[in-house]
């Protein structure tokens, strides 16, 4: 009667108690758990957006070929590495420069001689803007292009319940009940995508350190070859 009486007074007094009916998952929460998916959608579109820096780690697959990625983003440019075939390679754009550092076995893959992987080997090369590379791979230092590919769910929109990333809650929404996607969103603070499953298997990938500025100098000049006009690139 006691536990009865409780209870009674707690929905009296608009209140929800454990015990009273069940803890409510978006309690203290941003309240984007409780939005129909498209909204959510939205939401942590716009707020990726309006981002001022991000790092994302996992892996894209495009045109059949798989890519690993360790990228800290913001809008005027950004650095890490990708993965690719067995072959490592850094990244450095600022602004409209775009650099790619790797190492001989790169460069000598990429245009099947050793010809240029001396000169090349563990330096800042310049990508011409008009070079093919220039195309390929700005586009994995570019947030919001980046962003705008990534974080679309294909298909019907739906939520499928709350979960965990990293410690934080999450909302999950679905593309076709997870075949066009899945997309994790912060409950917590703005409500940022945190983890993302691609549609077809085309790759995962987990965002982290939003907000949080990093620097994007540029290499010293020593450390900087212009390869002219194209880069010796498959």
């Amino acid at each position: 009667m006691l536990v009865t009486a409780t209870c009674a007074l707690a929905v009296t007094g608009a209140m929800v108690l454990s015990g009273c009916g069940g803890d409510d998952p978006d309690a203290g929460t941003n309240g984007v758990g409780k939005l129909p998916a498209a909204q959510i959608q939205a939401k942590t579109r716009a707020a990726a957006k309006s981002a001022t820096a991000v790092r994302l780690s996992g892996t894209v697959v495009s045109s059949g070929r798989t890519y690993k990625l360790d990228m800290r983003l913001k809008p005027d440019g950004g650095t890490g590495s990708v993965t690719s075939q067995g072959s490592t390679f850094g990244l450095l754009r600022i602004g409209g420069k775009l650099y790619l550092k790797a190492d001989a076995g790169f460069w000598n893959h990429a245009d099947g001689s050793d010809g240029a992987a001396g000169k090349l080997d563990g330096k800042y090369v310049k990508v011409p803007q008009g070079d093919p590379a220039y195309k390929k791979f700005s586009g994995f230092t570019d947030k919001d292009l980046l962003l705008d590919g990534l974080l679309t769910l294909h298909g019907k929109l739906a939520t499928d319940g709350h979960h965990e990333q990293a410690g934080t809650s999450t909302i999950r929404i679905t593309g076709d009940a997870g075949s066009g996607g899945t997309l994790d969103v912060s409950l917590h603070g703005r409500p940022y995508p945190l983890r993302l499953e691609r549609a077809g298997s085309a790759g995962t990938l987990s965002f982290f350190d939003w907000g949080k500025d990093f620097a994007v100098t540029e290499p010293a000049k020593g450390e900087t070859v212009d390869y002219g006009k194209q880069l010796p690139t498959s």
